[in-house]
């Protein structure tokens, strides 16, 4: 599914319907380039499922956990990370194979390490259309890889 959003308002709330959405262990990829506004729509994610604290990219801490949603919320940002290995070190497995809802930002960067199913979210920013567009795409990801 494509999506395409004209303003940081409408980004927000497509992620704020996400995160309505989101169910128990799934796990969402979010990736884009440097700036196209991965923590805005994780932030409307965050205020979909009901946390009503202000998120912001955990990017030198890695996981910010929250527990004020109808379920356990974990953000990661793992731009810092270096080596997969580094995951282990924080129990990211655990995490992705628990039962709450985890949140990836640059997963493009830890492939080999997020679960066989998830959703893929990828923005793309793309200035000829203006300063505020948004190309969205949403895609399940499934065991074999594929996209259906």
């Amino acid at each position: 599914m494509t999506i395409e959003t004209y303003s940081p308002e409408e980004t927000f709330a497509l992620g704020e319907k996400l995160g309505a959405k989101a169910r128990r262990s799934q796990v969402f990829a979010l990736l884009g380039d440097l700036g196209v506004g991965k923590t805005l729509f994780a932030q409307g994610f965050a205020k979909g499922f009901g946390i009503q604290d202000i998120i912001s990219s955990p990017t030198f801490t890695i996981i910010q956990e929250y527990q004020e949603g109808h379920l356990p919320f974990y953000h990661f940002d793992v731009y810092r990370i270096g080596d997969v290995a580094e995951l282990e070190e924080i129990g990211f497995e655990e995490y992705v194979y628990g039962d709450g809802v985890v949140l990836v930002e640059w997963a493009n960067l830890i492939l080999e390490a997020m679960p066989q199913v998830y959703t893929e979210i990828t923005i793309i920013k793309d200035v000829s259309q203006g300063f505020d567009y948004r190309k969205i795409v949403i895609q399940e990801i499934n065991e074999t890889g594929v996209k259906p």
